[in-house]
């Protein structure tokens, strides 16, 4: 089979550990028989740098001609000025508008072989494997009013959290769906004892509980949902959230798995009902970490399981993904290790190193 990729390597260690994505997703093209053509763009610092813009329309218009897009991360110290009229993130929010991406889908799995590798006791993590679905085009970060303005008593600022019954329907559909393949256990995060919009969520929640009596529906606000994460993690199955919510949670969790270059993520543009071959934008959660950037130190796991969630839900090639996700756990298996899930006894490696280490076993 043939497929059309848009690879956005972006700024700081994402070009490095796109590499390294490539180089798998080439393996399987190899194994598989499968071809994919790769079409290159920029986005975020260097698109500002050589374009003017954190994402030019023709970058735009290439991405929706392809039938995903893998980008590696953007941002750093050089384009942080607050004052600045452009930011290396606004290419993102517009790529996640531009392309529909409504649903992010962040998995958090402990691999058993790292349970000794994070700062939680083993017993608290042991077993983990929930997943996160954001909201990932409203909210405060699509604030509508957000300005800034000087009045006579000082600066000012406002950014408005606005949602819509729809794009909460959506959403929650979404986590509906994903628990319905898995434990059947649905927990829709919000903050309704503040928020209105947060009340409007928990409501439309229940409305489309109807549709999957199959599932159970619980509601945590969101304070205690960071304090159960850590506590209890094993407790969740699928969570579901609104964009700013999400983003912070997610975060948290990442350190139950050990690290943040662990952890892919999918931001969808359709609900996942049985289906596949939908359309989205593949990568790591973590950030551009410029000061590791070209220094082979960057850990490749995180987009190289995202490549595999790719192939899963764009692609529809799950038992492709299933060799991916089967590769990474053979290699740390054999006690190979980055800088950032390093243990005593095991041995470090390169992003260079861990990326042949993983190809190599996808190649067979």
């Amino acid at each position: 089979m043939e497929f059309n990729l848009a690879v956005l390597p972006g700024d700081g260690v994402g070009p490095e550990v796109t590499g390294e994505g490539i180089k798998v997703l080439q393996a399987i093209g190899s194994r598989f028989g499968h071809s994919f053509n790769l079409h290159y763009g920029l986005v975020g610092g260097m698109a500002i740098d050589q374009q003017g813009t954190a994402l030019s329309p023709d970058t735009l218009k290439m991405c929706r001609s392809c039938n995903a897009v893998l980008l590696g991360a953007v941002g750093g110290p050089r384009w942080d000025d607050p004052q600045a009229k452009v930011h290396p993130e606004d290419g993102l929010l517009a790529l996640r508008k531009g392309l529909g991406l409504f649903a992010n889908l962040r998995p958090v799995k402990v691999f058993p072989m790292l349970v000794d590798s994070t700062n939680l006791k083993p017993n608290v993590i042991d077993g983990v494997d929930f997943i996160f679905v954001r909201e990932l085009t409203g909210g405060l970060y699509f604030a509508r009013p957000k300005r800034r303005w000087q009045t006579s008593r000082g600066r000012r600022a406002t950014d408005t959290m606005t949602y819509s019954e729809q794009e909460i329907e959506r959403i929650v559909r979404v986590g509906f769906e994903l628990a319905r393949r898995r434990r059947k256990k649905l927990v829709s995060v919000d903050k309704a004892n503040v928020l209105q919009s947060s009340r409007l969520w928990r409501q439309v929640a229940v409305e489309v509980a109807a549709d999957y009596p199959d599932v159970e529906l619980e509601h945590m606000l969101v304070d205690a949902c960071s304090m159960r994460l850590i506590q209890n993690p094993t407790y969740f199955d699928v969570l579901v959230t609104e964009n700013m919510f999400g983003d912070i949670l997610t975060d948290e969790a990442s350190m139950l798995a050990g690290s943040m270059g662990m952890l892919p993520s999918a931001s969808l543009a359709g609900v996942p009902q049985g289906g596949v071959n939908i359309f989205g934008m593949y990568e790591p959660i973590h950030g551009s970490a410029p000061r590791r950037a070209g220094l082979n130190m960057a850990n490749p796991v995180a987009i190289i399981l995202s490549v595999a969630m790719m192939l899963r839900y764009s692609f529809g090639l799950v038992k492709e993904a299933g060799a991916i996700e089967s590769a990474v756990e053979q290699v740390l298996h054999q006690d190979y290790r980055t800088y950032d899930i390093m243990d005593e006894g095991k041995t470090k490696v390169g992003t260079k190193e861990m990326g042949d280490l993983i190809a190599g076993r996808v190649g067979g």
